[in-house]
């Protein structure tokens, strides 16, 4: 079976992208939260190399070109920013304010958990990046020396549980205001929770796409210096 996957250098990408295909139907038919078209990609993947006794090296050799359009994928993303620029200046202090105490309250909260389950130094820096997108949050901590495939696993994790309690969050605190939901979507679940952003609305979309990179960048400034404190 590995002989034959090895020829079939796409193997892994045509079964990630046939998973997410099915799950995006799964979420159109039912209509609940919990059926991310990403958490259902991710079980598929997972049930099918385990039937078909695929190792994850075999797979991840012939999925890798998925990942090769990450980056574009969120470079444009600022698309949809760009046609919203005039509610960006006219919430530019709200907005900033926002991204700041979200970034600072993410990090924060590892750091308490760190101290509450008594994680190592190691384990504490490749939580860090949790909320922020897989192309920046890999060399965030591969910078800090965090382990990079666990740090990817909690990104994932993050952004899909971000997608699915979203609308219940939104409905249990009465967040109304479509540049707040953007930006808290964008903040805390990155490029998952963008998804469900762009859903809600151009505005939410939009400004998701801007927390995205500008709490990239601000993880990436305060990385070290939570890093230093853990």
């Amino acid at each position: 079976m590995n002989d034959f996957l090895q020829i079939s250098l796409f193997f892994g990408a045509v079964i990630s992208l046939l998973a997410y295909e099915f799950g995006l139907i799964l979420k159109k038919k039912f209509k609940l939260a919990v059926l991310n078209p990403l958490l259902i990609a991710v079980i598929c993947v997972i049930g099918v190399t385990q039937v078909l006794h695929i190792d994850y090296k075999t797979y991840n050799e012939s999925a890798k070109y998925i990942s090769y359009l990450l980056t574009p994928a969120t470079v444009c993303l600022a698309v949809p920013l760009y046609e919203q620029l005039h509610l960006l200046r006219k919430n530019v202090k709200a907005v900033i304010s926002g991204l700041l105490a979200g970034v600072i309250a993410s990090m924060g909260g590892v750091w308490v958990c760190a101290k509450i389950f008594g994680l190592n130094h190691q384990e504490y820096v490749t939580l860090l990046p949790k909320s922020i997108t897989t192309a920046i949050g890999m060399g965030v901590s591969e910078e800090l020396g965090g382990i990079v495939t666990i740090t990817v696993a909690a990104i994932v994790i993050t952004g899909i549980l971000g997608n699915v309690i979203a609308d219940v969050v939104f409905r249990v605190f009465g967040i109304h205001d479509p540049v707040a939901r953007g930006l808290a979507l964008g903040n805390s679940a990155h490029a998952i929770g963008t998804a469900r952003a762009m859903e809600l609305g151009e505005i939410e979309g939009a400004m998701s796409s801007l927390a995205i990179a500008v709490a990239g960048l601000l993880t990436v400034l305060g990385a070290s210096f939570f890093a230093q404190i853990g």
